[in-house]
């Protein structure tokens, strides 16, 4: 799980990486746009370009600290047993559908490629967005299937 941590790491990292970027990118368009009357071209298309990855980017770190919403109005008072397995099934779905999410996207990417989709001002490749979204996807899937079928969680909480 060590591993698998370092990897969420650095996913979010980059992720982090990538937001800054865009803040500075649209901080730096707004400002000529409202003072000099200069702006980015494309800097919506590179904002949405890049919040896509980067989204996809910070899964991994999520599912790993298990920080993902729940809603446990109707196991607030099961035994804790029970809400264990109630989490590892929880993560058992969840592993499915992320590889089920990456699967798509990978074929999203493929189909971008073939068909050399781009953006319409910039004219950047789409299928690079897609690429860059499957790796921490499948990552995503990865971690939950060791939360489902791995250690207890005590154990894990002091690994991540």
């Amino acid at each position: 799980m060590k591993f698998l941590s370092f990897l969420a790491q650095a996913c979010a990292v980059l992720a982090g990486i990538i937001l800054t970027g865009v803040t500075l990118i649209t901080c730096a368009s707004l400002i000529g746009r409202n003072t000099t009357g200069w702006t980015l071209l494309g800097d919506y298309e590179l904002t949405a370009v890049a919040a896509g990855a980067a989204i996809a980017l910070f899964m991994p770190w999520c599912q790993l600290r298990r920080q993902n919403i729940i809603v446990d109005f109707f196991t607030a008072r099961a035994s804790s047993a029970v809400n264990a397995r109630l989490d590892r099934f929880g993560a058992l779905l969840l592993a499915a559908m992320f590889i089920v999410l990456a699967w798509r996207t990978a074929a999203g990417g493929l189909s971008a490629r073939s068909s050399m989709t781009t953006t319409m001002m910039l004219g950047f490749p789409e299928w690079i967005t897609y690429a860059a979204m499957v790796p921490p996807l499948l990552l995503t899937g990865v971690i939950a299937l060791v939360q489902a079928f791995g250690p207890a969680q005590k154990e894990e909480e002091g690994v991540a």
